[in-house]
């Protein structure tokens, strides 16, 4: 199997002015094709190269010899999730069951918000953001790199990348800032929604 970079699902330049076409044509036109392309490359002629991205991600995940595979499907898998996290005219608040099960497990909207913006900002480095559902309970957890949380079995309802590659051309290093556009304006409640609901 070769895998082939996905399309967005918006024009380049939709999530303006939040998210820029420049940041979205360097991001998902290089970084992320760039995992693609690695990727293809490195299971060529291995047990992997027929097997779903998902599969590669959790076979792959902790074997050292297999680092460099896990990196790059890895990173495809988030990347491809990241897009669908975002939407054109997102953000504000959620609604039906997924507002009920936030205010369960976080208290309130805002509870929720400063607890995403506390982890996202907080974590060293390059990494993600997600809000996942655990056994049932929804949990905020940070990443490092390339880790996802489908390794650890848990069922990733949105995420946001903290790598600097995603907000340095529009936000330079206010990473802050681009954590209060995701949420304010970008964040694709829809989605996160459908996920929790297909579990």
């Amino acid at each position: 199997m070769s895998f082939k970079l996905p399309e967005l699902p918006y024009a380049v330049d939709a999530l303006e002015p939040h998210m820029s076409k420049r940041t979205l044509e360097l991001h998902h036109g290089r970084h992320h094709a760039g995992y693609v392309k690695k990727l293809n490359g490195k299971i060529e002629g291995t047990k992997w190269q027929k097997a779903s991205l998902e599969a590669i991600v959790k076979g792959t995940h902790g074997d050292d010899k297999s680092k460099g595979i896990f990196n790059n499907a890895a990173q495809a898998w988030n990347h491809d999730f990241f897009w669908t996290s975002l939407t054109p005219k997102g953000g504000g608040d959620p609604d039906g069951d997924l507002a009920k099960r936030l205010g369960r497990d976080f208290g309130s909207r805002d509870d929720f918000r400063s607890t995403f913006k506390e982890t996202a900002a907080g974590l060293f480095g390059s990494g993600w953001t997600w809000l996942v559902d655990n056994g049932g309970k929804l949990e905020i957890v940070a990443t490092p790199n390339a880790v996802t949380p489908i390794v650890d079995g848990k069922r990733p309802l949105l995420t946001l990348d903290v790598w600097e590659h995603a907000y340095y051309v529009d936000y330079q290093n206010d990473r802050g800032a681009f954590i209060d556009a995701f949420l304010t304006h970008l964040v694709n409640w829809s989605f996160a929604a459908d996920n929790l609901a297909g579990g």
